[in-house]
């Protein structure tokens, strides 16, 4: 288990020589598995084995995990057009197969100071430049967006409820991610009491009926203490109504979290800070690197404006940390759930450094772009309904009913689930589908630091001539 610097050589040109293939035939790579039913199946239980009881050989093992690679959808390609994609930048790879090497603590900033500098010097950008709060604001990185979400969660009801939870109330829509719902029940916060607040036609939080809920919860004697808006929903990437949500928890006196897992760092952009413009009087914000900043799956962040609000109720301790000596940086394991976790910084700071920030401003304003060529393109299919203009980089689409009827409508969802799979059967490219009032819809979210107008007209062409063979079936 200790190879010299020949065998560490050897063995890391063999596993740089293979991801550098893989990556550099992205483009050709097919993006969903092309793997049959029976063969993954297959697959699948292969790999269920234990491990031998002697060693084997690591080009062999390679071989294996290309074929357990291969049997995915191909997230790292620019045909990834599904859910909200998270390509992976190479240099955030690099990154981190030096962070695993030297293998640092990042719990507690004392173990590896430096480095959690770094760490902290990501996250106060972050929370500063990116979302606009203010001095002595901070936050975490974390492991995704849910445990994001959970923190903010566990701060808010730590604040305004203390340890009294029973009548606690969280006000949310029904097209924020399931995360929201899921962090206040692990925060203890009863189901019966998570308010879904009507929406707006254009499907954004109305504020109006949230100050009537609030209003109606707190005459019954509950305790309204979390409002979270979505800045970039999941289902359509539409952002809530941000500022005059602020207003309203300001009034109430309640937690403001805004989910901006998905949207967040497209205020890096001039149109995404005019569009998500109310996100600096946030009281909380989930981010998402490895969504809109194109880092590696397994990055999320929480910034928050009160950094004392979350130490307070994260801190913690124990006699086997007496030798811990403070330092002039947060203790990351004091601001959330986890003590031991790696470094994360790191992932985030060598691209930001190597590459700049402008680099990644053109990659989000060119999504942006893209997104509007899908919008317009799609808008001049008749065979297709085009609900909405995209905030960001989500475009819904769904087959157009013959008239205005439930029966109509049932069968243009219908042929709209046909639609999704010869789509998805081209291989080319890969959408997904989610439910908007009621409807079957389909989605084309353009993320992915890969995608460029090729893909995207390529996709454009497979959907519109998929939908104008609707028409004659």
């Amino acid at each position: 288990m200790e190879p010299d610097r020949a065998a560490m050589d050897e063995m890391g040109r063999l596993v740089l020589d293979r991801v550098v293939d893989r990556t550099d035939n992205l483009a050709a790579r097919p993006a969903a598995s092309p793997l049959s039913p029976r063969a993954e199946a297959e697959l699948v239980e292969s790999f269920l084995a234990p491990p031998p009881a002697r060693g084997g050989d690591l080009k062999a093992l390679l071989a294996r995990l290309d074929e357990a690679a291969d049997c995915a959808l191909e997230t790292a390609g620019p045909g990834h057009l599904a859910y909200i994609p998270g390509s992976g930048l190479y240099t955030a790879a690099l990154a981190e197969f030096y962070n695993r090497a030297v293998n640092r603590y990042g719990g507690l900033a004392s173990v590896a100071p430096a480095l959690a500098a770094l760490e902290e010097s990501v996250i106060r950008w972050m929370a500063r430049e990116v979302c606009g709060l203010p001095e002595g604001s901070g936050g975490l990185l974390t492991s995704g967006g849910s445990m994001a979400t959970f923190s903010a969660t566990v701060a808010a009801r730590h604040q305004r409820l203390g340890e009294d939870l029973a009548d606690g109330t969280v006000y949310t829509t029904a097209f924020a991610h399931h995360s929201v719902a899921k962090a206040a029940r692990l925060a203890g916060i009863r189901a019966a009491h998570i308010r879904t607040v009507p929406h707006t036609p254009d499907l954004r939080m109305d504020p109006e009926a949230a100050a009537a809920m609030i209003r109606a919860d707190r005459d019954a004697g509950l305790r309204p203490f979390l409002l979270v808006a979505t800045a970039g929903t999941t289902d359509t990437g539409t952002v809530d109504p941000l500022p005059q949500l602020a207003d309203l928890a300001r009034r109430e006196d309640v937690w403001f979290h805004v989910d901006a897992a998905y949207g967040g760092f497209f205020r890096l952009t001039a149109r995404g800070r005019e569009r998500l413009a109310g996100i600096e009087e946030a009281d909380s914000v989930t981010l998402d690197p490895h969504k809109t900043l194109f880092m590696p799956f397994g990055t999320g962040a929480l910034v928050v404006r009160d950094l004392a609000a979350l130490h307070a109720a994260h801190e913690g301790t124990g006699s086997y940390l007496q030798d811990m000596a403070a330092t002039g940086v947060p203790d990351s394991g004091h601001l959330g759930p986890e003590l031991t976790h790696e470094i994360r910084g790191v992932r985030a700071w060598l691209p930001l450094h190597l590459h700049g920030e402008d680099a990644f401003r053109e990659a989000l304003d060119e999504k942006l772009d893209l997104a509007e060529h899908v919008h317009d393109t799609l808008s001049g299919v008749a065979e297709l309904e085009v609900p909405q203009r995209p905030d960001l980089s989500t475009v819904i689409f769904r087959i157009r009913p013959a008239d205005d009827s439930p029966a109509a409508a049932e069968r243009a969802d219908e042929a709209s689930r046909r639609l999704l799979e010869r789509i998805n059967g081209h291989r080319r490219v890969v959408l997904s589908s989610t439910v908007v009032d009621g409807r079957y819809t389909l989605r084309v979210c353009v993320v992915s630091h890969r995608t460029h107008h090729d893909r995207v007209t390529e996709a454009l062409q497979i959907i519109t001539a998929e939908a104008e063979r609707h028409a004659t079936t």
